[in-house]
């Protein structure tokens, strides 16, 4: 009876991973499109939402904007005259029409996600977990690293002043 309770709250303990997880491919874009390969994210969906575990090198230390875009390409796209890098990725996923950037657990756009974090030797490998998506709300969209931080907030600068798109994946 006492093995029976022991091994019941080790199960209750350990995640359950449901779906196949995903694992996106990740490059550094710029302004003429895809630079190089800098590796992979994992996702996972957890009963806490999903679980984003990096396997990055090459970037910039420090916390890095992180989010899910509406459409399935990481394409310069041009605006104002000028390009701009994985422009074609569109905005950030917001299929309730919030208009506003929020907190991972707000209630602004779904494609907020915590802060990517990447350490003194430009590796990111902290996983993250957003936990309100799905992995169904993945497809068909792209996921994308900010040359700075998030605030989660559209003040003092929108959309968290995180900065310019420095990598992107396409979700299929």
């Amino acid at each position: 009876m006492r093995i029976a309770l022991m091994f019941t709250s080790l199960a209750l303990a350990l995640p359950i991973f449901a779906a196949e997880p995903l694992t996106i491919a990740i490059d550094m874009v710029g302004s003429e499109g895809k630079l190089k390969a800098i590796g992979q994210i994992r996702v996972e969906q957890s009963p806490y939402g999903l679980v984003f575990s990096p396997d990055l090198n090459g970037l910039t230390p420090g916390l890095h904007g992180f989010h899910v875009h509406q459409n399935p390409s990481c394409a310069p796209s041009e605006k104002d005259g000028a390009k701009v890098a994985a422009g074609a990725a569109g905005a950030h996923l917001d299929p309730s029409g919030s208009n506003r950037h929020g907190t991972p657990w707000g209630d602004g756009h779904l494609g907020d996600l915590p802060p990517l974090y990447v350490n003194a030797q430009g590796k990111a490998i902290q996983p993250v977990l957003a936990p309100r998506l799905k992995l169904s709300d993945l497809k068909s969209r792209s996921l994308m690293l900010h040359a700075g931080a998030d605030n989660h907030s559209d003040h003092p600068e929108m959309l968290g002043g995180g900065g310019a798109r420095v990598a992107c994946g396409v979700i299929n």
